[in-house]
């Protein structure tokens, strides 16, 4: 093992994590579960420290990182809905606009090519949003109830932000297909 493979030892670990958070989660066990939650928060800003800071970033370390990041907010979501705390409507739509964001990732690498994938500011927001409301609502299950209006509003935020972002994904995306096609044809 080399230093610079610490970043993707430590995203392999929250993926790991994954599952013992949706155990604890099920046996509602929320104070153990914010725990498990938290430290995979907190991980994932010292590996994203680390391969920044240090230039250990990686092809490997691009695709580990968001995708514990996402197993862990899709597996909570899921897992949330399935215990009847936050209602199934508000996880098909983040369900659903994950899908459409990996199908249109998928379709343009095979019609136009490589991509890098750059998170945008509405999904930044999206995704800081979704954590806040998974780690509101566990702390307010696990450790001190807070004001339903508090948590029904978060609801609501991430709502309009997961369609918000879902959007911009599709157009910015659709207009980038649009313009590397339209280059492709002129350069033939």
């Amino acid at each position: 093992m080399k230093a610079r493979d610490i970043p993707n030892i430590i995203s392999i670990i929250r993926i790991v994590l994954v599952l013992p958070f949706i155990v604890l989660m099920l046996r509602q066990e929320f104070t153990l579960a914010l725990i498990l939650f938290f430290t995979a928060g907190i991980s994932d800003g010292i590996d994203g420290y680390l391969a920044k800071r240090n230039h250990w970033t990686s092809r490997l370390g691009s695709i580990l990182d968001p995708l514990a990041d996402k197993l862990l907010l899709v597996s909570s979501f899921v897992t949330l809905a399935w215990l009847s705390i936050l209602p199934l409507w508000l996880v098909a739509a983040v369900l659903l606009r994950d899908v459409v964001i990996i199908s249109g990732a998928m379709a343009y690498h095979f019609v136009v090519g490589r991509y890098e994938m750059e998170p945008s500011i509405i999904s930044k927001l999206n995704t800081f949003f979704q954590i806040m409301l998974v780690l509101s609502t566990v702390f307010s299950l696990g450790l001190y109830s807070l004001p339903p209006l508090a948590l029904q509003t978060l609801v609501y935020i991430v709502l309009v932000t997961t369609i918000l972002s879902g959007g911009d994904y599709v157009y910015t995306w659709g207009k980038k297909t649009y313009h590397a096609k339209k280059q492709q044809r002129a350069n033939h």
